[in-house]
């Protein structure tokens, strides 16, 4: 019968993500200490995830900002209409054009207007 004996993992020259952490962390660093490297890539993933969460809830307070800004400004040319509106109205009256002119020395006519007709 064949004795059990422990093969030792192959000490290779290449480079991969494990040897970096083991160097890191050093080689007498317990595995309690170090991440698992199956969980690696659901970390990055987790990690992209927030980035893009973060990136977009920047994106949408700036876009709120602008929509306070511009409902604002929106809100005060609104209020410049209403008030130049209503002093246009005011002063194109028959009374106010008349107290205008009367210094050229126009006068308001007292008869009402009426219609000429021509018979051909």
């Amino acid at each position: 019968m064949a004795v059990n004996t422990y093969k030792s993992p192959k000490s290779g020259k290449g480079f991969s993500l494990p040897s970096l952490f083991d160097a890191v962390l050093g080689k007498e660093s317990s595995f309690e200490l170090r991440l698992p490297m199956e969980w690696f890539p659901y970390a990055v993933f987790t990690m992209g995830l927030g980035l893009v969460y973060i990136g977009f809830n920047h994106m949408s307070e700036r876009a709120t900002r602008e929509y306070n800004q511009l409902k604002k400004e929106v809100e005060d040319l609104r209020t410049d209409y209403t008030t130049l509106k209503a002093s246009y109205m005011f002063a194109s009256k028959q009374s106010e054009v008349a107290k205008r002119v009367k210094g050229q020395g126009l006068i308001e006519s007292k008869n009402p207007p009426y219609k000429i007709i021509i018979k051909e």
